[in-house]
């Protein structure tokens, strides 16, 4: 069943073209990812497939479904500053969400008993609770809770979830969104990441989430040169294909097809790929990949950065706490950062985490304890908030303001165009003036001021919203070889798992965890937790539950446990007879790949299968 179909669809920008005659069709199921670079387009395109903005050519054609509900989510999305949250959410021709919202304002704000009793019947008529229960599911998920609050009075964050919950709310089978997971926490994207992957919504999106790409996308388009290629896969797929189609076509090996390359490469490696393999057998795995293809690796030029030298005194936290009234945002932190970290900072909104950049930073000062700054220590600090640049500036001009060049090592130097261009600023593109750059081009500029200010200590709040997946991987790639700290607060689940060393994490009450890892790893050990948790309430539970039962009973329960164990026992012996012998098959030099692959999808549900037994073996025996 075809959704959507678009035929010799074309657009300008001046004298920009953004897109040129391009054709597409989307069927019921799929989800597809638009990524482009930042300023060639996107959003456009979603404008006027969402029929926001009017296609241009004399043959252009948006041919919709009739009968599909759409929603389509913006980057800004707008609301009357006069609504309140339940206005703005609820506001649809729906019957029931009509019911629903005249019982919530009855509640809000009418002491008229007839009022209410009014709103009680149509809810019970419509049969709307159901409906009115997972509302305030959807709602909740994305931290929206004061329903009375007037929309006014949102940061452009809130307004983003609030228009996705609307969006959410209102149950569309094809969804278009441009960049869904800005200011969403981690717990919200996942929520999100697992409603969109039902199979019976059809998706286009704009996203730099490239979990998302992986986990969700079954095509990929990429707007290239105002043309629209189409790849089938999900984002590891496209990186492949894309590599292929550039060595069909003879591109040159330049800087874009290098970090591709290592892009794939860490796709391959990334913390996801270790869920079906041993951490072990990585390294190994990759070798064996290497011969059994024949291809190597291509050597790559580093720009050795020198930076400031940093002292042996960099920066430290003792005893640090610091409150807003009541509510506690750090409790007795303390910590000594060493040469060259890379630490990332997790919490849900809300809980504190640019507080703490501030005071780290001594933007402001702790209730108590103290911030020992080092004598050498240059701080490079990105935030939302410091995003001003001079429209009337040309792109080099902002550059060439702060410094002609940055030191590199063995004496060398890297000019201000030459960095322009490392971070995607053609020759040509640097004498554009600022008030002409997309959203996500002003964040790369403003990244790059930071830079070329050659700090020691590297502090990103938020610095992927709104780049685009190349711009990532440059950005990535300058921080792999950075040679001071670095402290990054991000959303971004892949950008953690590449860059960070271990994690902050923000937990609530002022309380910091320090945990050995990257997201990934803290996801697992999280999930490990919660299940230790259940299974200490399922034991507790079925001591009460034993305790109230006559000995009779008791004793035949026993019996029937002791059945049950031995069976399992002899269950998980055979999964780890199967487990050791998966281990050995990789040992072995003759190997192929799609063995390789066949198997470690088998390590994997043997693995999971194996702790599923053991836990209820837990169970059992306590």
């Amino acid at each position: 069943m075809n959704y959507l179909s678009l035929e010799n669809v074309s657009k300008t920008y001046g004298e920009k073209v953004l897109f040129d005659r391009i054709s597409l069709q989307i069927s019921k199921g799929q989800k597809l990812a638009l990524v482009a670079k930042n300023g060639t387009g996107k959003s456009t395109l979603l404008r006027v497939i969402a029929g926001q903005e009017a296609p241009e050519g004399e043959n252009s054609k948006i041919l919709l479904r009739r009968d599909a509900k759409i929603g389509y989510l913006e980057q800004d999305p707008f609301f009357f500053d006069s609504h309140t949250i339940l206005e703005a959410v609820l506001d649809s021709e729906n019957p029931v969400i009509q019911a629903i919202r005249h019982y919530e304002e009855a509640l809000l704000f009418s002491e008229n008993e007839a009022e209410m009793q009014a709103a009680l019947a149509k809810m019970d008529d419509l049969k709307a609770w159901d409906m009115e229960a997972r509302i305030k599911e959807i709602l909740s998920k994305f931290g929206i809770i004061k329903l009375g609050q007037p929309v006014r009075t949102l940061s452009g964050g809130q307004r983003k979830r609030l228009a996705l919950a609307k969006l959410i709310i209102d149950d569309p089978e094809f969804i278009i969104l441009d960049e869904p997971t800005n200011h969403l926490d981690i717990d919200m994207i996942e929520w999100l990441e697992e409603y969109l992957s039902q199979p019976n919504i059809t998706l286009l999106m704009v996203t730099h989430d490239r979990y998302f790409l992986e986990r969700i996308c079954n095509n990929i388009l990429e707007l290239e040169h105002g043309e629209l290629i189409r790849y089938t896969g999900n984002y590891k797929d496209f990186l492949e294909k894309k590599a292929i189609r550039q060595e069909t076509q003879g591109v040159e090996l330049d800087k874009t097809k290098k970090l591709l390359k290592k892009e794939l490469d860490w796709v391959n490696r990334s913390p996801s790929a270790r869920t079906t393999k041993a951490k072990s057998r990585v390294d190994a795995y990759y070798e064996l990949d290497e011969k059994v293809s024949g291809k190597q690796v291509d050597k790559e030029i580093q720009i050795e950065i020198k930076g400031q030298r940093l002292g042996k005194k960099i920066l430290e936290l003792h005893n640090v706490g610091k409150r807003f009234g009541e509510t506690p945002i750090v409790e007795g932190f303390s910590y000594k950062f060493k040469k060259e970290e890379r630490v990332g900072i997790l919490g849900p909104n809300g809980v504190g985490k640019s507080t703490f950049l501030k005071l780290i930073t001594e933007e402001i000062r702790p209730d108590s304890g103290k911030v020992v700054v080092g004598g050498n220590t240059v701080f490079g600090y990105y935030s939302q908030d410091g995003i001003q640049l001079k429209d009337d500036k040309r792109v080099i001009e902002v550059i060439q303001d702060i410094a002609e060049f940055i030191p590199l090592e063995k004496g060398q130097k890297i000019t201000a165009p030459q960095m322009l261009e490392r971070f995607l600023f053609s020759r040509k593109q640097q004498q554009v003036y600022v008030s002409q750059l997309s959203g996500g081009e002003r964040r790369r500029l403003y990244l790059l001021t930071l830079l070329m200010k050659n700090p020691n200590f590297l502090i990103l709040d938020e610095p992927t919203n709104d780049l685009d997946i190349l711009t990532l991987n440059v950005l990535e790639d300058f921080l792999l070889e950075f040679p001071g700290c670095v402290i990054i607060v991000s959303h971004d689940r892949y950008f953690m798992d590449k860059l960070v060393d271990h994690m902050f994490i923000f937990e609530g009450n002022g309380h910091i965890r320090d945990f050995n890892g990257d997201y990934s790893d803290y996801r697992k050990d999280l999930k490990e937790r919660e299940r230790e948790q259940r299974r200490v309430e399922r034991a507790e539970q079925l001591q009460k539950e034993v305790a109230a039962q006559p000995q009779q009973i008791q004793r035949q329960r026993t019996q029937e446990e002791r059945k049950e164990l031995n069976r399992i026992e002899k269950d998980i012996a055979k999964l780890e007879a199967r487990k050791a012998e998966i281990m050995a098959l990789f040992n072995q030099s003759d190997i192929a790949l799609s063995d390789i692959e066949k198997l470690s999808k088998e390590l994997a549900t043997v693995t999971e299968t194996l702790e599923e037994k053991e836990m209820k073996w837990l169970e059992l025996s306590e």
